[in-house]
């Protein structure tokens, strides 16, 4: 009896945490995986930049920008240029490819993630294009990572193998990609940065002269947007912070807010500052080194949320497009 009463809470309990989001399994998505590192370090390291124009017939909206945006590489090249430097490639990151392979053997489960993503997308927004495949690749590990094209979701796996991976450690490494980030680099995070680059994709950033607070929630609007594609996915995933960060970012939300009233930072528009809040950073120093980055945009959030709590019928494309100033002055938000 107690076993079943059990059951039935934890169902009520699944059902009322899902119970605002919409149902999107009947949304068609075609969406193939191309497995691009597969089928390059199948190629005879010996015979390798006689073995790549196969490859680029077999994937010819990404084999060619492999070579000359992720590799660097220069298919002018004399044979024997080009065949060296493949060659040192692809002997060099034979170890990380062999990791990638015990990983994502299979890739079905991240697939799927995506794919569901893009229906929340669809169900959204039903005018915009979602892609039709997803590519995987092996790059530099201080190089790219996931990136949206016109009609792909591409992911580097080399990005994704955990974040104690030891490779990630070393200097060269860190100098582009430093823990911080790199704690990150778990194959979790790849339906979440599929989501977040079509975020940007439909509302990318522009070169305007915006205030701190108006920056804040255009931030804001875009992790209430990016949460609504990706509901079952931790908040703290969709900011990029660790569950403890996220856990004392709440525990301290008055402070967090306190430090742009009293420092007179909200309508700051000097770049020197804005730069300390919104985006990438170790740390905000105001709070402590065991503060998150990026804290504006965790204020900005808050604003959204307390906003779209006042306005439940707006819709998620009439919030997108409405004024920052708007959003700020009617949320009130004071925690």
């Amino acid at each position: 009896m107690k076993l079943t009463w059990f059951l039935l809470l934890t169902l009520c309990l699944c059902c009322c945490n899902n119970k605002d989001n919409p149902d999107v399994s009947s949304i068609k998505i075609d969406l193939k995986t191309e497995r691009f590192e597969k089928d390059f370090f199948a190629i005879d390291s010996n015979h390798i930049a006689a073995g790549y124009p196969e490859l680029l017939q077999k994937h010819p909206s990404f084999a060619e920008n492999f070579l000359t945006t992720i590799l660097n590489a220069d298919p002018r090249w004399r044979g024997d240029t080009l065949q060296t430097y493949l060659r040192g490639f692809s002997a060099s990151y034979r170890p990380v490819f062999d990791t990638a392979e015990k990983l994502f053997f299979d890739f079905s489960k991240y697939e799927r993630q995506i794919k569901t993503g893009l229906q929340y997308v669809k169900y959204y927004f039903p005018a915009y294009p979602v892609p039709s495949k997803i590519i995987t690749y092996i790059g530099p590990l201080d190089g790219y990572g996931d990136i949206l094209d016109k009609d792909a979701i591409i992911v580097g796996l080399h990005h994704h193998l955990g974040k104690n991976f030891s490779l990630y450690k070393t200097i060269w490494v860190q100098e582009t990609y430093p823990d911080y980030i790199s704690s990150r680099f778990e194959p979790a995070y790849i339906s979440v940065n599929a989501m977040k680059n079509i975020v940007n994709d439909m509302y990318p950033e522009k070169q305007e002269e915006k205030t701190l607070v108006l920056q804040m929630v255009g931030a804001g609007k875009k992790l209430f947007l990016l949460q609504k594609f990706l509901p079952g996915v931790p908040e703290y995933m969709i900011i990029g912070y660790s569950e403890k960060q996220m856990k004392e970012s709440y525990d301290h939300e008055a402070a967090i807010w306190d430090l742009f009233v009293q420092n007179n930072f909200l309508q700051t528009i000097d770049n020197n500052i804005i730069k300390n809040y919104i985006g990438e950073s170790p740390k905000t120093q105001e709070l402590g080194e065991a503060s998150p980055g990026n804290i504006g945009s965790f204020a900005g959030w808050q604003i959204v949320k307390k906003f779209m709590k006042k306005n439940p019928g707006i819709t998620l494309q009439k919030l997108m497009n409405l004024d920052e100033e708007i959003i700020f002055q009617q949320a009130k938000y004071k925690p």
